[in-house]
């Protein structure tokens, strides 16, 4: 039966950046996949220079995203409502890119989004003959080499990222709704028999430039459960 890892997501601010160019940096609505490796890579102290390591972990996992609609706080008796809200922050750049990729010589005001009182369960699976374990990502996890952020490094985390040992599941979908309160929308990389599918580009391909290829994701419903 396939194995995963439960992983928490939860802080004052997310950042998952999507398609961009310096003076406007939106935020995707749920983590995606290059935001999602560079977190596990930076717990497991893997340089972004690192190429080979970066493709070796991206061709190890697979992942389910649950935007949840409630956490469970230590000593508290019912869920807690999480209401994600996408609010913007201004910034002044200085020797921001021009599209030909010279400096500008003026300042620039960049806009950027942040995700306010969000939180995710992210179900990370083993694909077939993985370079790296989830044994060797859980124990990253546990003792990180690198600060872990959600996101952007202004976004902490406020809990500890891994939600226990190893799992087994049918799949992704369960394996999500192991991990209590339930409810939500869940945005997988396997089919899982969704007719909802969405293509996003966030995919890192790893060279001299920062380049991203697309993948479809496939959205499923899950029924509260508080």
């Amino acid at each position: 039966m396939p194995r995963y890892l439960i992983l928490r997501l939860d802080g004052p601010m997310q950042a998952w950046g999507t398609h961009t160019f310096e003076d406007f940096r939106p935020s995707n609505q749920f983590p995606t996949r290059s935001g999602l490796l560079g977190l596990l890579g930076a717990c497991l102290g893997i340089d972004r220079l690192d190429h080979a390591g970066l493709e070796q972990l991206a061709a190890s996992v697979e992942f389910a995203v649950r935007a949840d609609r409630s956490v469970l706080r230590p000593n508290a008796e019912k869920s807690m409502p999480k209401n994600a809200v996408k609010l913007p922050d201004f910034h002044t750049v200085l020797a921001a890119r021009k599209v030909d990729g010279s400096a500008n010589k003026n300042p620039v005001v960049s806009r950027r989004e942040y995700l306010f009182d969000a939180a995710f369960t992210v179900a990370i699976g083993a694909k077939p003959a993985a370079p790296v374990t989830l044994e060797a990502i859980a124990e990253a996890l546990r003792r990180p080499c690198y600060t872990p952020v959600l996101g952007r490094r202004s976004c902490p985390i406020t809990r500890p990222l891994l939600e226990g040992a190893p799992i087994e599941a049918s799949d992704a979908k369960a394996a999500l709704a192991s991990a209590l309160p339930v409810g939500g929308l869940i945005y997988a990389e396997d089919d899982l028999e969704s007719t909802q599918p969405l293509r996003i580009r966030d995919v890192p391909m790893h060279g001299r430039n920062r380049q991203f290829g697309t993948r479809q994701v496939y959205l499923h419903k899950e029924t509260a459960c508080f």
